[in-house]
């Protein structure tokens, strides 16, 4: 009898120790798990930040280029002769010889105009 109590008291202490050791091993394997995040938080946070920022300025880019696109195109536009006829008469030029006549009151012949055909 006093064998079977010292076997069971073994075997206990035993049994302890078994759960006492794997304890240790997942104490030490959260450890190891919370370091390594630790580490790789920061330089993945940077790199995720980074990505972002690329992202925005992709967008920019696209954006600029077709802004620069229309620039291009209204520079070759506003340099042709026709452009520049056209822009000169719009601010009051005239070609030598011809008469500049100023027409007042547009506006309220219009609205003259639409009101007589509502009328109608």
């Amino acid at each position: 009898m006093a064998r079977k109590a010292t076997k069971r008291v073994s075997s206990k202490k035993a049994e302890q120790s078994r759960v006492q050791r794997r304890r240790l091993r997942l104490l030490w394997g959260v450890a190891i798990v919370g370091i390594a995040v630790y580490l790789y938080y920061r330089p993945l946070a940077s790199y995720l930040e980074t990505r972002n920022d690329l992202t925005a300025r992709r967008a920019e880019v696209e954006t600029l280029r077709i802004a620069h696109t229309q620039l291009e195109l209204r520079l070759v536009n506003s340099t042709s002769l026709e452009a520049i006829e056209r822009e000169a008469r719009r601010i009051g030029y005239v070609k030598p010889g011809e008469q500049l006549f100023v027409v007042k009151g547009i506006p309220a012949w219009r609205q003259a105009r639409s009101a007589g055909s509502a009328r109608r």
